[in-house]
Formats: C-alpha cells, structure tokens, sequence
C-alpha cells in the first residue's frame, strides 16, 4: 500500500484530487477569519476551551492538561499573536495544499492545526481533515506530483545537496566523503 501510495502515478491523480478538498478547506476558513465582517479573535474560543476543557465522562478529569495550560498561560496571554498565526497559518496551508507547494511541510502544519483544535474539544470537520491528511503525509513527494512541488522540490535537494557537508556512509558501512 505505501508503495503504490507514494510512487504510483494514479495514486498521484488521486492524492491531487484529495489534496485540492483539503487545501480548500483550510483556505477558505482562514480567508473567513481574515476577510469577516468582524475581525478575528481566538479569546472566546480559547477562554472557553480553557473553562470547559476536554474531560473523561466518567471521572471528569482533564484529558489534555498540558494543552489547557498552554491555552491559559501561553495562548491567552497572547491571544494578539495567535490571532494573526491562526488565520495566516490556516491561509498559507490551504495555499500550499490546492497549488501542491511544500506539499508534506503544509499538511503537517494542518495536521497539527487540526489537533489543536481537536485538544481543545472542538470537533466539527476535523477527525475527516485529519484521516485525509494523513493519506498526504504518507504519500510524501507523491502528493505533489501534479503540482508546484514538481518543480520546486528538485531544486531544493540540489541546493542543499550543495550545502550537505556531513560525511556519508558507504553502502558497505564505511564512512567517506
């Protein structure tokens, strides 16, 4: 599966296809937040994740405690800079997803959006978002066969192929340079 996943060429029509629904998807909410009637602020949001965090049904307990201390002592305090990385981020990954550009570095970035919001209890189209990315992720390069990536991502090896001075090891084990 990983094979055909990552080097086969319908796979990579499939995964464009794929890509272009999640790409929009993170596209059109950050442009949302961007381009509302109102400007965008996470404090409710956050405030509210803050005062009813994810908990056990059974023991109420906390679930993500780390997280809910972030949201309180990280986030909030913060919630200028968050309110211009969230939309921005949601944007660009929605941008570099729909044109294939840094492909795998996007949908990283939208995964760990995507569980972020998941840790604070909202769930809405996340856990979809989140299998779908993960079918990205794994298919690499494959991904953004039919996209920018195609074009940019050579150039890239090659330039830091340039800058690559760490030794390498031989295919019998042996080091050399």
């Amino acid at each position: 599966m990983m094979n055909w996943l990552r080097g086969n060429k319908y796979a990579a029509v499939l995964l464009t296809l794929v890509r272009i629904y999640v790409g929009w998807e993170w596209l059109t909410a950050g442009w949302h937040k961007l381009a509302g009637a109102k400007p965008f602020d996470a404090a409710g949001f956050m405030k509210g994740a803050i005062a009813k965090p994810v908990a056990d049904s059974a023991t109420h307990e906390t679930l993500y405690p780390a997280f809910t201390a972030f949201l309180k002592h990280v986030a909030l305090p913060n919630v200028k800079l968050f309110n211009v990385i969230v939309p921005w981020g949601e944007l660009l990954v929605g941008a570099g997803l729909l044109l294939g550009a840094l492909t795998t570095t996007a949908v990283l970035f939208g995964l760990l959006m995507n569980f972020m919001y998941m840790f604070a209890g909202t769930v809405s189209t996340n856990p979809w978002l989140i299998l779908l990315g993960f079918f990205i992720a794994a298919a690499g390069t494959n991904a953004g066969k039919f996209g920018v990536d195609h074009y940019i991502l050579p150039y890239l090896h090659e330039r830091f192929k340039k800058h690559d001075r760490a030794p390498k090891l031989h295919p019998r084990g042996r080091l050399h340079t």
